[in-house]
Parts: structure tokens; C-alpha cells; sequence
């Protein structure tokens, strides 16, 4: 069983919903203060309300894909007394389910900007703190799609990707501290994501899972528990597959 976090505090992007708000029951329960980073105000407010009496728990609303915006809510997490010990980047879009000959140039930018330039401003503002106290622990969470590619999901397989790239190069550049970066490529979880996906695309998925099920979140979240424990004080720059049997490497 990984050990207490109490003490410790986390940073959760797109902690409004999804495997987000999981974590941030798991790292609460566990004993870590939570900040919640997510674009939509209304579900910081219920979450926060929702969690309420788990634990340390504050919100701030931002576009991850500003760098401005990134750069004050770290900020003002450190004005808060915030330590960053430990981050968990979840925010993401899936984009429309279609082929790549058609999709359109801006949804394929869009996808890119918050997936991929968004983790990029989330992970450099946090380890700039960490690396200044020596410790940390980032667990980046992309997709078994950054890992094979998913038919009509060209740009999010694509940003997935990129991101096991970012968490690698991460990860090499804080190895000599006390840091360590990893990534998960989960199978798709019954997370509110799925309601932005074509039901066709979602029976693809699931047909690909040899286990015949999605992954839960409680099962996502575990993995996470351990990843951003103090226990985990060697293994940085790895790629953690949860997808089910899919995977093939």
C-alpha cells in the first residue's frame, strides 16, 4: 500500500472532473493538500464542494494554454503556502472522432494547443519549483493512442504522443534530483471525455481492450498513488501502460 502524503501537496490540472477529481479523492485520502487546476469554473466550485470535509482542498479557474494564466496560478499557489510536491497534468480534449484528410485545420490546432503546448506551460512552471527544492513528482496522463495511433483520432493520438515525449526528455533533464516524471497511457476510462467521441469510435476502443471492459478510474488512480509517492525514488522518465492487455509495447 503506498504511504501517507501527508504533508505533501499537489497540483491536479483538469481536477474539475474525470480521472482529476479521482485523484484528487485518492492523494486526499492518502493525506496531500489539492490544488484544483481546470478551465470550467462552475465544476471547480462543485468539486469543491463535493470534496469538502476529505481534506485541504482550493481551486483556480485557468486556460492552461496561457502562459500567463499558468505562470499566476503558480503564483498564487506559492502565495498560498503550496509546496509542489507532486503534480498530476489530466486536462485534455479529445477533438472530433474523424479522418485525418478531413479534419479541420483549427480543431486540429485546438487539439494540439491544450493537449500538448498546455501540458508544456503546466509541466515547466511546476518544475521550475520543483527542481529549486530538489524534490518533486510529476505524473503526466496521456493515452494508449499516443502509444499505437487511433484511426480518426489523428490529432489527439498525435499530442498523446508528443507528451510521452515531453515526459521523457523531462525526466532525463531532473534525473539528477530528486524528481521523478513519469507518464501513463490508460485505455479509455467512462469519464465525461467519452462525450465528445462518436459512439462508433467508442465501441473501436473498447473492442481493442482484451480485457473487454474500460479501465477505471479507481484502477488510474492507484497507479498515480504510487507514482507520486516518496516510495517512487527511482524510476523517472517511463511510460506506465494501463490499457488492459492492449498495449504491445
Amino acid at each position: 500500500m503506498t504511504k501517507s502524503l501527508n504533508g505533501r501537496a499537489a497540483i491536479i490540472t483538469g481536477g474539475a472532473q474525470g480521472i482529476g477529481y479521482a485523484t484528487a479523492e485518492r492523494l486526499l485520502a492518502l493525506g496531500a493538500a489539492v490544488t484544483l487546476w481546470d478551465v470550467n469554473p462552475a465544476a471547480l466550485q462543485e468539486a469543491q464542494a463535493s470534496l469538502a470535509g476529505q481534506g485541504d482542498v482550493t481551486i483556480a479557474a485557468l486556460d492552461i494554454t496561457n502562459p500567463a494564466a499558468v505562470e499566476a496560478a503558480a503564483v498564487a499557489a506559492e502565495a498560498a503556502g503550496h509546496s509542489f510536491d507532486i503534480l498530476v497534468h489530466s486536462a485534455g480534449i479529445s477533438g472530433p472522432a474523424m479522418p485525418m484528410v478531413d479534419y479541420p485545420v483549427a480543431e486540429w490546432a485546438k487539439v494540439l494547443n491544450v493537449n500538448l503546448f498546455g501540458a508544456f506551460l503546466v509541466n515547466q512552471a511546476v518544475v521550475r519549483r520543483m527542481i529549486a527544492r530538489s524534490y518533486g513528482r510529476i505524473v503526466n496522463i496521456a493515452s494508449i493512442a499516443g502509444k499505437e495511433g487511433n484511426p480518426n483520432a489523428s490529432a489527439y493520438s498525435a499530442a498523446k504522443a508528443g507528451l510521452i515525449g515531453l515526459t521523457k526528455s523531462l525526466g532525463k533533464e531532473t534525473a539528477t534530483l530528486d524528481i521523478a516524471v513519469n507518464v501513463i497511457t490508460p485505455a479509455a476510462a467512462k469519464t465525461k471525455i467519452l462525450e465528445q467521441v462518436s459512439q462508433q469510435h467508442i465501441d473501436y476502443m473498447l473492442a481493442k481492450i482484451p480485457r473487454g471492459r474500460f479501465v477505471l478510474v479507481e484502477e488510474i488512480t492507484a497507479m498515480i498513488a504510487w507514482l507520486v509517492s516518496a516510495e517512487n525514488s527511482f524510476t523517472t522518465g517511463a511510460v506506465f501502460d494501463i490499457s488492459g492487455g492492449r498495449a504491445t509495447y
